[in-house]
Formats: C-alpha cells, sequence, structure tokens
C-alpha cells in the first residue's frame, strides 16, 4: 500500500540526511507500508533493532533482511505508531526521537521513549540503529 509521496525519498539536499527525508520516513512507517519504507534503504543497509542476542540488539543486513524484521514488528504489535516526534540532521548523520505505542497480538500494551541513530550514504539509510527504554511493569 503506497500513499503520497511516501515511496520517494528527499533529495533536495543531495545526499546528506533531511529532516524532511525523516519526517516522510516516519510517515511511511505510520503507515506500515513496507514498499515506501525500504525505497528509503541501501541494498546493503543494516538494521540494529532495539532487543536481540548481543549488546547490538538483533541485526539485519539487506533490504531483504531488514523488511523481513519490519514485517515482523507489524506483525507482532499490528497497531504500532511512532509519535511524539522529533528529528536532527547533520551531513550523512541524523537521530529520531519517538514515543512508541500499540498493543501486541498477545494483548500487552506497549509505550515506550526510543529513538533512532541513522547514517545515510547517497540520500538513503545505510544504518537504522533502534532504542527503546526498558519499561517496567505496573
Amino acid at each position: 500500500m503506497t500513499t503520497g509521496n511516501l515511496s520517494r525519498p528527499d533529495t533536495a539536499s543531495d545526499d546528506a540526511a533531511t529532516v524532511a527525508t525523516l519526517e516522510q520516513i516516519m510517515e511511511a512507517f505510520n503507515a506500515h507500508d513496507l514498499d515506501a519504507i525500504m525505497e528509503f534503504f541501501t541494498e546493503d543497509c543494516v538494521f540494529d533493532a532495539s532487543r536481540g542476542p548481543e549488546p547490538h540488539g538483533l541485526r539485519m543486513v539487506g533490504k531483504a533482511a531488514v523488511r523481513s524484521g519490519l514485517a515482523a514488528r507489524f506483525d507482532g504489535i499490528p497497531d504500532v505508531q511512532y509519535d511524539a516526534d522529533r528529528h536532527w540532521a547533520a551531513g550523512d548523520l541524523a537521530v529520531s526521537e519517538w514515543l512508541v505505542s500499540g498493543t501486541t497480538v498477545d494483548g500487552v500494551a506497549v509505550r515506550a521513549r526510543g529513538c533512532d541513530l541513522w547514517e545515510f550514504r547517497d540520500g538513503k539509510i545505510a544504518r537504522k540503529d533502534s532504542y527503546w527504554k526498558a519499561v517496567d511493569p505496573a
């Protein structure tokens, strides 16, 4: 499901990361539009998830692995949304801060602050390193 211009990264400032690009990425994530999201990534991209078997989390390498990981996120938290976002960009590096919320398929409510550290190459995401605050159960 592609909506609007979500599938086309902002390239107004050559290869640098821009706040406009980060906002478009956030829109694609909130639309759960995997095709649009993946248009922002390089073929050899790396995504380090917040959790996983290593200190860097679960590392997914390449578009197919990243797409599969994101599909699992949307399947596991079908109503996941990223709100209250702020973005910073400098050259080929950027940061996004957000509030993630949703409900897992097991009925567990998710609500946590988080951030992404981005590295861009040729105007696309080469690396996404994601962090979530650990929320203690009530």
